[in-house]
This record gives structure tokens, sequence and C-alpha cells, in this order.
């Protein structure tokens, strides 16, 4: 059995350029799951959130490699989960990339930093339970499923989500 090759990216700091790619991922069929697109002033507010990683945590861009394409985002953020601090994750990746493996190799990666910022033991993942491609991406990129739970994103929203988190000082899951 031959196993498939990991596709190559890597993950770019955001920066005032990325605008556009959240523009591109507020689609009804992107934010199904998360409540639905954002108006343009929610997407630059988000933008602005974004750019400021000591209050909101880190951002990347995702980009294809070798051709330097923006495929997505990904991220880590403070997070209390179980009364203890943690760090959650979430990620997109543009319809015309998906089912090519950039998502679990994206959320891998974003691990990695999480794992070499080093401040908590946990990342956390929060995909709906009705998003099977989002659960999916969990439990190839090495993440336990502990449970579900009521979750609110945005806020206002809430949704029944599952409740994935790696372990960031044990196995990597690579």
């Amino acid at each position: 059995m031959t196993v498939p090759e990991r596709p190559a990216l890597s993950l770019s700091p955001w920066s005032e350029g990325d605008v556009d790619l959240l523009r591109a991922s507020n689609t009804a069929a992107m934010t199904e799951h998360l409540g639905g697109p954002e108006t343009e002033e929610q997407l630059l507010s988000r933008h602005r959130r974004y750019l400021d990683p000591e209050a909101n945590g880190t951002m990347f861009r995702i980009v294809l490699l070798p051709g330097g394409e923006a495929v997505g985002s990904t991220g880590f953020w403070e997070h209390e989960w179980g009364g203890e601090a943690a760090y959650e994750t979430g990620y997109a990746i543009l319809p015309e990339f998906q089912g090519r493996g950039l998502a679990v190799a994206a959320t891998r990666a974003v691990a990695d930093a999480a794992r070499a910022d080093g401040a908590h033991r946990y990342l956390y993942a929060f995909p709906s339970v009705h998003h099977t491609a989002s659960n999916a991406v969990c439990r190839k990129a090495g993440f336990e499923l502990v449970g579900d739970s009521e979750f609110e994103y945005p806020k206002g929203n809430l949704i029944r989500s599952n409740v994935w988190r790696a372990d960031l000082r044990g196995r990597t899951g690579h």
C-alpha cells in the first residue's frame, strides 16, 4: 500500500493584504456551520483582530508550495476550557483547494506552532457535530475527541460542537 504524499505548505503570518483571503472564505458554503457569511464591517473587524497577535492570538495564511498560492487560513489563540487555560484553533481552506489534505497538513503545522509557543498543554478545536469534513480534519491531524458541547461562534450563534483536543506535550500525531 502506498502512503499518499503530504502536501507541501507553509504558514505565513497574517498581513494587511490578507483581507481578500477572508473575503474569499466569506461565502454561504464556507460559513454554513458557522452562522453564515459576515457583513463587510464584521469581516474587516475580524481582519483587524487577526493583525494584532498580542491581543488576539496568532493567525496565518496557508500557502501552497512551491507556487506560493494562498489557499486558506488557520491560527491559534488563548481559550479557557474545562477551567484551564489552553489554545483554540480553527481553519479554512478555499473550496478549489479542498480534498487535497491541506487542512490536515495546516492543522498539524499550527499545532507545531502552538507547541513551540509553549504556554499551554492543550490545543482545542470545536467543529460543528454536523461538519463531517472538519471533524475528519481533527481526527486525521491527531486530535482526540473528548466530547461535545454547546459552543458560541460567532457571538450570538450557538452550535453543537465536538470537542477535539491535541496534547502539545505528548505525541504529535504526525
